[in-house]
């Protein structure tokens, strides 16, 4: 529990602040509309989030304490208010041609016209966030794995991963073929914005690679994480490491906001919702790495790449104007969770007897 007692307050004060927005603006009823907003909205974000908080756990393991801290500080800022308020701003202000105070003030003045312009834009950031996604699970699909979970698929799957690029192949594939359903006016956009979300995944790898190499004196730190091969910066913490777990997080936050304007146009209940959530996502990190829960569930690491490849799915969907709901996309995360997570306690039954044995 005592990982969780930062955001019981944070929590509370983003309530306190959600009913005085509400009150503000519409006396008691809207005050407690905006704090059930602002709760559905804090659930709807741990529930598409926890397959980014196990992933986060595979990584964060093998950090050191300071780096940790760095994760559960500036990450947090950067996570609540850069990619959940800050970053659609710009993205507003950068394809509307308007200066940030004008999108801010259209946000808290006129959220129509501000989710309108948004939504505009919803297929590139699809396309970018997808790509991301995909290739995060690609490469742990198509890695040696000493411990698999669908052993049929994932053993052949693995064949193909000797082969070089194969993940970024496959994203390429899958871009190009989406571009076909995509309207005129927006593939080359959606091309554009598809292709940086494979380069920012390849350049987190770049670094960290170029990172290892001027450390190869220090102490050795596995170069695997759990099925996924990562460079040993990454391992070791680190800018490269940090930064690939920023951007990681970003591609999941595109969709929760996007989401969260299927539910409500208010700009601050969206963030104080969605940094609700967030904050939760970052403890649920900490608490799996500090509870061991990836070594204890042999295949909880498996059900959240799966998840990830299927959010990934979804979003290279929303790139052809085919919309899944959020409900949807979050119960398909949980219930891979759910799954790997039975499956795990059936596979430690079955060692313990085979050890009797």
């Amino acid at each position: 529990m005592r990982h969780f007692y930062f955001d019981i307050v944070f929590t509370t004060i983003a309530l306190a602040i959600a009913a005085w927005w509400g009150f503000s603006h519409g006396g008691v009823s809207a005050m407690l509309s905006a704090l059930f907003i602002t709760l559905i909205l804090a659930v709807m974000e741990i529930s598409l989030s926890f397959d980014n908080a196990v992933v986060n756990a595979s990584v964060l393991k093998t950090w050191d304490k300071f780096w940790k801290m760095i994760f559960l500080t500036v990450g947090i800022l950067i996570a609540v208010f850069g990619m959940r308020l800050v970053f659609p701003i710009v993205i507003v202000a950068v394809t509307a041609d308007m200066g940030m105070m004008d999108v801010i003030n259209m946000a808290l003045n006129n959220p129509k016209e501000y989710s309108a312009k948004l939504m505009e834009h919803h297929a590139e950031i699809a396309a970018f966030g997808g790509m991301f996604l995909l290739l995060v699970f690609l490469n742990f699909i198509f890695d040696e794995k000493e411990v698999m979970w669908f052993e049929w698929l994932e053993r052949k799957l693995a064949r193909f991963g000797k082969v070089d690029a194969m993940s970024v192949f496959v994203a390429l594939v899958l871009l190009m073929t989406a571009l076909y359903w995509v309207e005129d006016a927006k593939k080359s956009v959606v091309l554009t914005a598809g292709v940086f979300g494979i380069l920012i995944y390849l350049a987190t790898n770049v670094l960290s690679s170029l990172l290892e190499g001027a450390s190869d004196d220090d102490e050795s730190t596995p170069d695997v994480i759990e099925g996924k091969e990562v460079a040993g910066a990454i391992a070791k913490g680190g800018i490269a490491g940090f930064l690939y777990l920023e951007v990681l997080d970003a591609s999941f936050s595109f969709d929760g906001v996007i989401g969260a304007f299927a539910i409500t146009n208010d700009v601050i209940i969206i963030m104080l919702g969605l940094a609700i959530g967030a904050m939760f996502v970052r403890s649920m990190t900490i608490f799996l790495v500090e509870k061991g829960t990836l070594d204890e569930f042999v295949y909880l690491e498996h059900g959240a790449h799966y998840a990830i490849g299927a959010l990934a799915v979804i979003m290279l969907l929303a790139t052809v104007h085919i919309e899944v709901p959020e409900i949807v996309t979050g119960l398909i995360g949980i219930a891979f969770i759910v799954w790997a997570v039975i499956n795990s306690i059936s596979y430690r039954k079955r060692e313990a007897a085979l050890a009797k044995h």
